[in-house]
């Protein structure tokens, strides 16, 4: 079996490609004859969906794992023609080529789907209300996917973050060898979810590959994974700062100041509440993930020791 991982240099891709090339996974693929492709931009260009088919039939993979996709979410607001095109129309080209190759697709979404309303995790089967440029691009890129017919898994996940890469994590550590004072918004509540629980995860996913039509088809085509529990965003800036200064980092900020999303106005509105409920993912595939702690911890790990060689 090939599988191909678009998006290969990005913080989920990446992951992907380490985790299914490394240990278990790497005696599973030589035992069952499994290779993994990791596709960049030089590869698949997810700005020309028009050579997407020519790029597939070249590279013909039998399950494809799509982690491309434009992330800058303020940018969107101003580049909204490149986030359609790159969130909706590529995957929908994807998703064609796959429904007409009889290949299993997983592709990755967010939890921006949502208007952000309330305070209860939310379902697969909510309906969706975007507040942005980029949540409109991903949900539009969901819509394509599941009218092109292939055997399907769409993935919602929420806060991605990795000790490498430009993301939250690395964005509080960086600030706070800088500044006395780090004010964070508190009124927005999610689940930081490291790329490499996410990547564990789909792995496990991917351990029945034989089944995944069927397992795909059980939950209806789309699942929400992200780690357990719940944070704000200051909450995770506190427990970063605390995490570093733990590992002997030494650091300049005294005082978090914890603010509201009014107090720190952005060009993309964010939803207050990017909860997700994870009982699907538990009764389809029998995956329970980590509290979101635990994961933190792991990735302060690595950043630390980056820290301590520079």
């Amino acid at each position: 079996m090939r599988i191909l991982v678009t998006g290969a240099t990005g913080q989920v891709g990446g992951a992907l490609v380490s985790r299914l090339q490394s240990g278990r996974e790497q005696q599973s693929c030589r035992e069952q004859g499994r290779a993994v492709i990791a596709a960049d931009r030089s590869i698949i260009d997810f700005t020309r969906p028009e050579a997407m088919s020519r790029s597939l039939d070249g590279l013909r993979p039998d399950l494809v794992v799509n982690a491309a996709a434009y992330t800058a979410v303020d940018k969107a607001e101003d580049e909204p023609d490149l986030a359609m095109l790159v969130n909706c129309r590529a995957p929908a080209a994807l998703a064609r080529w796959a429904a007409a190759s009889g290949v299993p697709l997983v592709h990755f979404s967010t939890d921006y789907v949502f208007d952000g309303a309330g305070t209860r995790p939310w379902r697969e089967d909510d309906a969706p209300g975007p507040l942005s440029v980029y949540g409109a691009s991903k949900l539009a890129g969901e819509n394509e996917i599941r009218a092109a017919g292939a055997a399907c898994l769409i993935v919602r996940t929420s806060w991605v973050y990795a000790a490498a890469g430009r993301n939250f994590l690395r964005t509080i550590a960086a600030l706070a060898r800088e500044r006395d004072e780090l004010r964070v918004v508190a009124d927005q509540v999610g689940a930081p979810t490291s790329a490499a629980i996410i990547a564990d995860a789909v792995a496990g996913l991917l351990d029945g590959a034989t089944g995944l039509a069927a397992s795909f088809s059980a939950a209806q085509g789309l699942v929400h994974l992200c780690a357990a529990g719940e944070a704000s965003w200051y909450a995770f800036a506190a427990a970063i700062v605390e995490g570093l200064r733990m590992r002997g980092v030494a650091l300049r900020t005294t005082r978090l100041t914890a603010i509201t999303t009014e107090q720190y106005p952005t060009r993309a509105r964010r939803p207050l509440n990017s909860r997700l409920a994870l009982e699907r993912l538990r009764r389809v595939f029998g995956i329970a993930m980590p509290h979101w702690q635990a994961a933190v911890a792991a990735e302060l790990d690595k950043l630390a020791r980056e820290l301590a060689s520079t």
